[in-house]
């Protein structure tokens, strides 16, 4: 398949529909962890969406062709990209990390996975991309300010940006699959595989019942899984099938702004004139980087990292 950079080659309402729905995970989240345990949250939420992806791959007949080898590879990867990433990240959410600051973090998030490229594997990083990396960074630190405590401290911010290493790892890990095996089957098996261990850490350290707003949430498990996980998972398909696998990276600069405007909207955080300077910078450097990379072929994540 053939990657392509820019988003100009990608039909525009999938692509504004995903930025939107990738977005919103990152609002979702800190609802989600505010009425229940972040790790119960997690694997109900990779219950549903698993049920979902199998249904729906059952039901678009999907090709279930993988072998052993295959089938442990995409589960290991799995793991990583869902259980590990999202275990972090909603831990941070629960500490009380923000959601422009979440957004952030993923964002850099593939500017970061072609420098562990090059510094793992050899491969070429141009200077655009460096140099876009560091404006980003300058941008999040604008953002975070001097005092940590608007965004949950120093173990918030740290486990957040574990959570992007973590991500960018995954990303490199899929090409460690090797074959292309089905999306859809492969998003089932990795939900599958990571729910699990969510439950069982949410059993152990949270309790049996860490619920504190039933209604709230029931809404947001559903909304994670349905929305997050499976409406993004098909969006992600079509553009990765319009635009190659680059389609979500050369996208990536759009969500923190966006996540901005609909974390003022639901869940009323609001940004002080110096954070909105720091978003600003921030998203010109993970667009500067994103648009002038060349992203090799990489199997697209199962789901958006929210």
């Amino acid at each position: 398949m053939t990657s392509r950079t820019g988003s100009a080659h990608l039909p525009l309402v999938p692509a504004a529909a995903f930025v939107l729905v990738w977005s919103s995970g990152y609002v979702s989240g800190p609802a989600a962890v505010d009425a229940a345990a972040p790790f119960t949250v997690l694997g109900w939420r990779f219950v549903l969406a698993a049920v979902l992806a199998a249904a729906l791959s059952l039901a678009l007949r999907r090709p279930t062709r993988m072998d052993r080898a295959t089938l442990a590879r995409v589960a290991a990867v799995g793991l990583v990209m869902n259980a590990v990433q999202f275990g972090l990240m909603y831990v941070a959410f629960d500490l009380g990390l923000g959601a422009t600051l979440a957004s952030l973090f993923h964002a850099l998030s593939p500017v970061l996975t072609a420098l562990l490229a090059a510094g793992l594997l050899g491969e070429r990083v141009s200077p655009l991309q460096v140099v876009g990396f560091v404006v980003g960074v300058l941008g999040v630190l604008l953002v975070l300010g001097g005092d940590l405590s608007h965004a949950g401290g120093v173990a918030a911010v740290l486990i957040g940006c574990l959570s992007m290493l973590t991500l960018s790892l995954g990303t490199l890990g899929q090409r460690w699959i090797g074959a292309q095996p089905d999306l859809l089957w492969s998003a089932t098996v990795q939900f599958a595989v990571s729910a699990p261990p969510m439950l069982v850490l949410g059993w152990t350290t949270e309790g049996a019942w860490p619920v504190t707003d039933a209604r709230q949430a029931l809404v947001a498990v559903v909304f994670l899984a349905v929305v997050n996980s499976i409406v993004g998972l098909v969006l992600l398909s079509l553009l990765v099938l319009r635009g190659g696998s680059g389609a979500a990276a050369s996208l990536f600069f759009l969500s923190p702004p966006v996540t901005a405007v609909l974390a003022w909207l639901v869940l009323d955080e609001t940004l002080s004139a110096l954070q909105l300077v720091g978003l600003v910078v921030a998203v010109v450097g993970v667009a500067v980087a994103t648009r002038t990379r060349r992203t090799p072929d990489l199997a697209p994540s199962p789901s958006p990292p929210a």
